[in-house]
């Protein structure tokens, strides 16, 4: 067990001190994978419901002097709602489904000394289409389907990531996606 201790306690030892950079610059690009926590979306119990998945990408585009770099990007994120209901003999279901497309701008603090930190900060614009649907077993249609709720929206964001490899990292992100909170997995090239 002693050893054990001991073999885990120098690879985080290497890991801290190794030497890659992992700072954001002009020309890096990462795309992010992640699973939300928590959701604006939706405002009763669900019988289901799948979490927010989110897929973002971005690039660094320019330096902000002393500050940091500044990356512009895409967020795609979806996350979708069931509730099924029983009156009688008659069995209903609804289902929501979120999709948001987002246009993303950051801006990436350089000035932190962290070796592998990447914090950042910004501004999303996005459109959130709403599909709805509803069925029953009556053989009745309501004409409850379609597009609802089409809004555009825009939002802040803040979040790190973290590199243990030289390109592969995790992050954690606040804000108004598909989830208040989003944590996934990083690729850097």
């Amino acid at each position: 067990m002693e050893k054990l201790k001991f073999v885990l306690f120098a690879v985080m030892l290497l890991a801290a001190t190794s030497s890659w950079s992992q700072t954001f610059e002009k020309g890096t690009k990462v795309a992010s994978l992640g699973i939300g926590i928590g959701s604006s979306l939706g405002s009763f119990d669900y019988s289901t419901q799948v979490p927010g998945i989110s897929l973002m990408y971005e690039q660094g585009i320019a330096q902000a002097g002393n500050v940091g770099v500044i990356g512009l990007g895409g967020y795609v994120g979806y996350k979708s709602f069931t509730y099924k209901t029983s009156a009688g003999s008659i069995d209903a279901t609804s289902k929501w489904n979120y999709t948001i497309i987002g246009i993303r701008g950051a801006l990436h603090f350089t000035g932190i000394n962290v070796d592998h930190l990447d914090v950042y900060g910004g501004l999303m614009a996005s459109y959130n289409l709403l599909n709805y649907s509803y069925s029953d077993n009556s053989g009745f249609n309501t004409g409850n389907t379609g597009n609802f709720g089409n809004t555009a929206g825009l939002t802040l964001f803040a979040g790190a990531r973290y590199y243990f490899e030289e390109n592969l990292g995790a992050f954690a992100e606040l804000g108004y996606g598909v989830a208040y909170l989003n944590l996934g997995l990083s690729l850097k090239f």
